[in-house]
């Protein structure tokens, strides 16, 4: 196998990228610039969907579909001759939140029994310390009989794909990579090094790199903790938290987070992967796991703080309640693990009678995912009780005073749970509420 250069196009590497979401497919259609690149699906309705020029994720837009060199396939055999897996499925958390490594499991059933001498495994599966090398490499040795480390070759190069942030493209971002040993590392570091801007690091070892991205979300998340956690205690003591930040960012060193529903597939998911190798460490994971318990309860405190609004002001139970966004973040269609639907939970524990609307998302999905329907025209929506600002999708952000007229009747509630109608100018006699 030829990686050292990946410049001399006489011989490039066959590679193959295992799991066309939101990491899989723009990291293959980066990858199909500079190899030959086939992007292998087992959902065969995917495949068809990106045959068709159409990424439901939005992480790759028509023309760049169409115009890439990546072949597409759901029949494992395809893979056969591959010099390179890169195997991108998810890894989430199963009820308990414990790290279920079904999906990564079942790739690497399938890639080893096309696997060939010589070949790298390389995971980017987000993984807690050790999962690489313990729990995927017996999967390929089995399927193909072969030996890692002597007959093929593993490694480890996290994901750090952010939907819908055009900033930090895969061809941006700083590429981290480690090897079984060292010889691997450097093919890697030669691999990844044309399709991005932001260079590559070579990591001590696979177990270094693995530690590195399940701390990086696991960061996120309790400094998102922290803040949820400040907004209420300020919220119970008349002060927005908004307008706190808003002074606070003035400091040179201050941490700008904000508050929020903390889902996803990556920040909600993450640390319950660190909190169970620790604690399979003999190590408890207070901080860690506190502030999992802040953020998963989020939804639950916003629903109860709503419902104490409209309860004070004599609304009436049950009120007619429009909640504005489902997915996970925001201007993104992704509805994993979304937290939102805490919150529409929540206010119908308390009574009320809660419709849904979400831009961006497919409501078929939403109603496969969370038994929700989604409403399709938000222009056909009118004289709510209460409008409830989950998700900042653009489309939301832009309402103006004539829109919230007619979604909220007088009297009526506006719940703006990430403070993006701050500077409008709502109708007189509506109520404004934010955190």
């Amino acid at each position: 196998m030829t990686v050292e250069s990946p410049a001399d196009d006489s011989d490039p590497p066959r590679l193959s990228v295992v799991g066309l979401g939101y990491v899989g497919l723009p990291l293959a259609v980066a990858l199909a610039r500079h190899y030959p690149v086939l992007g292998f699906d087992v959902d065969a309705a995917r495949i068809a969907e990106l045959r068709r020029g159409r990424d439901r994720t939005g992480e790759v837009d028509a023309a760049a579909l169409s115009g890439s060199k990546l072949v597409l396939s759901h029949e494992p055999g395809d893979m056969a001759g591959s010099e390179v897996f890169i195997v991108t499925v998810p890894t989430p958390v199963d009820d308990a939140n414990r790290p279920d490594l079904g999906a990564l499991e079942a790739a690497c059933g399938t890639i080893g029994r096309v696997l060939g001498r010589d070949a790298m495994v390389v995971v980017e599966s987000t993984v807690y310390p050790g999962v690489t090398e313990t729990v995927c490499g017996p999967i390929l040795e089995a399927a193909s009989g072969l030996v890692a480390g002597r007959d093929f070759f593993l490694g480890y190069s996290p994901e750090r794909i952010n939907p819908g942030d055009r900033d930090h493209s895969v061809e941006r971002i700083t590429k981290v990579v480690a090897g079984q040993t060292p010889a691997v590392a450097r093919r890697l570091e030669a691999l990844y090094r044309p399709i991005t801007s932001g260079g590559v690091f070579v990591a001590r070892d696979i177990r270094t790199a693995e530690a590195a991205k399940v701390i990086e979300n696991a960061q996120r998340d309790i400094n998102i903790a922290f803040m949820n956690e400040v907004a209420v205690i300020f919220e119970r003591l008349g002060l927005s938290i908004h307008d706190v930040l808003e002074a606070a960012r003035t400091k040179w060193n201050f941490l700008d987070f904000t508050p929020g529903l903390v889902g996803g597939h990556c920040i909600g998911v993450d640390p319950y992967y660190l909190a169970h190798v620790a604690q399979e460490a003999g190590h408890d994971p207070q901080v860690v796991l506190a502030g999992r318990r802040i953020n998963d309860a989020m939804g639950v405190v916003l629903a109860e703080r709503i419902a104490g609004r409209l309860a004070a002001a004599g609304s009436g139970n049950p009120a007619r309640i429009l909640v504005l966004g489902l997915t996970f973040k925001e201007n993104v269609p992704d509805l994993r693990n979304t937290r939102v639907v805490d919150l529409v939970r929540g206010l119908e524990a308390s009574g009320h009678r809660v419709a849904v609307h979400d831009s961006r998302a497919d409501p078929k999905e939403a109603q496969a995912l969370y038994g929700i329907d989604l409403i399709p025209d938000l222009d056909a929506a009118t004289g709510y009780g209460a409008l409830v600002g989950a998700v900042t999708h653009d489309a939301y952000r832009a309402l103006g005073p004539d829109r919230f007229a007619r979604l909220v009747a007088p009297g009526g509630l506006v719940a703006d749970l990430k403070g993006m109608w701050r500077d409008v100018a709502l109708p007189e006699g509506l109520t404004y509420w934010r955190l």
